[in-house]
């Protein structure tokens, strides 16, 4: 199949290595293997085997997702909702006189109408 037109095929069944219809290619690539599927090609009548295997393994570390801290604007007099925001995570950024907060946060506590630009109150 010329250009990868067998990549176009739906796959109808799709083994781990060990099973049946996989046993030959598991002996020739040994761990490597991830899985084996077979693509039928309807209009020319074909069975097409295909393997998954591993090529490269290397370490990687997980890199911490970063979550966009947004401004709050609270009122001093607004004790509980300080509180909460405390819990949340948030912290007071005295020279901008905001609360910072991921905004996944703000939207657990539905405080996204107190989202500010950061401008002084």
């Amino acid at each position: 199949m010329e250009g990868g037109r067998w990549k176009k095929l739906p796959v109808r069944l799709t083994l781990q290595p060990g099973r049946r219809g996989t046993k030959r290619l598991f002996r020739e690539f040994g761990d490597r293997l991830v899985c084996v599927r077979y693509r039928y090609d309807v209009v020319q009548g074909k069975r097409i085997k295909t393997v998954e295997l591993v090529v490269e393994e290397v370490e990687w570390e997980r890199r911490a997702k970063v979550e966009k801290l947004v401004s709050l604007r609270i009122r001093y007099h607004e004790q509980v909702m300080r509180e909460a925001v405390k819990r949340a995570g948030g912290r007071w950024n005295g020279e901008r006189k905001v609360w910072l907060l991921p905004f996944r946060e703000v939207k657990r506590l539905g405080l996204e109408g107190r989202v500010t630009d950061g401008a002084e109150l």
